[in-house]
């Protein structure tokens, strides 16, 4: 099972970037995924996250209104538009997908960095 997240880079603030996750081993349509980040220094969290079949769709504060999950189940992939960045959005971005049953995310990808800096 692999989770590979890519996408990050650096950009200027008010610009925008657009995060992938691809899954590979798993039945891909059968897990919600969710994407996370974790800024230097600073715990791991939630930003937002899709269920399998594009519903129960959550963000956290940090992402409303500037950030839209989607998901492409016959590419095996869940994209993040993150829209007008900020500074405070530069962190190692995540995605995990958790199975139907499970409480917990079962599988992580490796993380790709978003750097928002002039």
């Amino acid at each position: 099972v692999q989770l590979q997240a890519f996408g990050g880079g650096l950009v200027q603030p008010g610009g925008s970037l657009r995060l992938s996750c691809y899954g590979s081993g798993i039945v891909f349509e059968d897990y919600t995924i969710g994407w996370f980040r974790q800024a230097p220094g600073k715990e791991r969290e939630a930003i937002a996250c899709i269920g399998s079949r594009e519903d129960n769709i959550c963000y956290t504060e940090a992402a409303k209104g500037r950030f839209a999950i989607s998901r492409d189940n016959a590419k095996d992939t869940v994209s993040l538009q993150m829209n007008s960045l900020r500074p405070e959005d530069t962190a190692v971005y995540y995605c995990g997908a958790r199975g139907i049953h499970s409480s917990g995310y079962d599988y992580w990808g490796q993380g790709t960095l978003v750097t928002v800096s002039s």
